[in-house]
């Protein structure tokens, strides 16, 4: 047996929290470590806990999740944020991103699509819903004078842009998870964005990538 991924899930309404918790904690490889209310809670939980993935809410009265994302960054935290939320607004979606999220997805979202993406923000992939990557896409501006993708570059990204984790590329291609890297690295540079998300949202709003 493998390890189970270690989560720790974060909303202010108990409901809501027990009912994440009981999905989460019905699937074989996740393990629900902690619970919290409010973001101060949940960086103190993280603390505690040290998760593989935090599944967080992000508007809460005892402190938004935004913060407590950036605070776990500032800390140098491990683990890995996927926001589940019922907001969709730029401030909401724009601020996770740029606070260190690694995912977004919305409550409405199926279960068995939540569980992929806690297994693919365990493994530091990054995994937006659909109105997350447009939203992200109106945001990001073109640099000037940015070099154009090779087409073993477009195909990687398309690959990120569907939620494929870098060993599933490399299987894919026939290339090595080094390999896959260096393409993102270049993917980065070219596109003038600093990971994942960025990268895909920059590419849907300068047509790199269909949809």
């Amino acid at each position: 047996m493998s390890t189970p991924i270690r989560i720790v899930v974060v909303d202010d309404h108990p409901v809501v929290r027990d009912g994440i918790r009981s999905m989460l904690g019905g699937v074989p490889d996740f393990e629900v470590v902690g619970e919290a209310a409010s973001g101060p809670e949940a960086v103190v939980r993280v603390g505690e806990c040290d998760p593989d993935v935090v599944v967080m809410d992000l508007r809460m009265p005892g402190g938004g999740g935004v913060d407590a994302v950036r605070e776990l960054r500032r800390r140098g935290s491990r683990a890995a944020v996927l926001v589940l939320t019922t907001y969709d607004t730029d401030s909401d979606t724009i601020a996770a991103i740029e606070a260190g999220a690694t995912g977004y997805l919305l409550k409405d979202t199926p279960a068995e699509r939540i569980f992929e993406a806690v297994r693919a923000t365990a493994a530091g992939e990054t995994v937006l819903s659909p109105a997350v990557v447009a939203r992200l896409a109106s945001h990001v501006r073109r640099p000037a004078g940015g070099a154009a993708l090779s087409a073993r570059e477009r195909e990687v990204l398309a690959l990120v842009a569907r939620g494929t984790s870098n060993r599933a590329i490399a299987e894919g291609l026939f290339v090595s998870e080094a390999t896959v890297k260096t393409h993102l690295v270049h993917v980065y540079e070219k596109l003038g964005v600093a990971d994942r998300a960025a990268a895909v949202a920059t590419a849907y709003e300068r047509g790199i990538l269909g949809g």
